[in-house]
C-alpha cells in the first residue's frame, strides 16, 4: 500500500505534468490526494516548494532507470536509443498527448524565477545525460563526444515531448529517434 507522504508526492508529479508548478495548489493537491491537510505540512514542512522538488525527484529516479533498463535491452547504442526514443513517443501518444513528464513542464516555468526547481532539474537532467553517455562511451566513443550526443539526446527528447503534445502526433518524436540513430551511428 502506498503511504500518504507517497501518494502525495504521486499526485504533485501528476498535477505538475498536468498544469504546472503555478497552477498547482497545496489545496488541490491535498484534494486530489486524499490527504489531510496536516500530513502535507508534516511530510513537506517547506510547502509547495519542497513538495515540488522532491516529486521531481521521484519522477526523475523513475525515468532514469527507465532510460538505464531499455538502454540495457539492446547493446547497439543506435538502436537502443532510437527505440527507447520511440517509446517515449508510444507512451505520450497513449496518454492522449498529456503526458511527457513534469520535469519539462516545471523547467520551462520556473527556470528563471526558482533557482531551487530550477537546480533540481538541472540535477535531474544530467543525471539522465549521465546515462546516455555511458551507453555511448560503452561502445568505444569518447568522452566529449558522448557528451555532446547526450545533449542533443535529452534536447530532442525534452523537445520532441512538446512538440508531440502541440500537434498531437508521435510523429515529432518518431523523425527524432530516426535521426539520432544516424548520429549516433555516424559517431560510431
Amino acid at each position: 500500500m502506498t503511504s500518504t507522504r507517497e501518494q502525495i508526492i504521486e499526485k504533485t508529479c501528476d498535477l505538475l505534468e498536468l498544469q504546472g508548478y503555478h497552477a498547482t495548489g497545496l489545496n488541490q493537491i491535498i484534494k486530489e490526494s486524499g490527504s489531510p491537510k496536516g500530513s502535507l505540512y508534516y511530510h513537506f514542512p517547506g510547502g509547495k516548494e519542497e513538495l515540488a522538488t522532491e516529486a521531481l525527484s521521484y519522477v526523475g529516479r523513475l525515468v532514469l532507470q527507465r532510460i538505464r533498463d531499455n538502454l540495457a535491452e539492446i547493446e547497439n547504442p543506435a538502436e537502443s536509443i532510437r527505440v527507447f526514443i520511440h517509446n517515449v513517443a508510444l507512451n505520450v501518444e497513449r496518454s492522449g498527448f498529456r503526458a511527457g513528464g513534469p520535469i519539462t513542464t516545471v523547467a520551462m516555468e520556473t527556470a528563471s524565477t526558482n533557482p531551487t526547481l530550477r537546480n533540481e532539474c538541472h540535477r535531474i537532467y544530467d543525471e539522465w545525460q549521465q546515462a546516455f553517455i555511458e551507453k555511448l562511451m560503452a561502445s568505444g566513443m569518447s568522452d566529449a563526444r558522448a557528451q555532446s550526443i547526450a545533449t542533443l539526446i535529452i534536447a530532442g527528447i525534452e523537445g520532441g515531448v512538446i512538440l508531440c503534445r502541440t500537434s498531437q502526433s508521435r510523429q515529432p518524436l518518431e523523425i527524432i529517434g530516426e535521426e539520432l540513430y544516424y548520429v549516433v551511428k555516424r559517431a560510431e
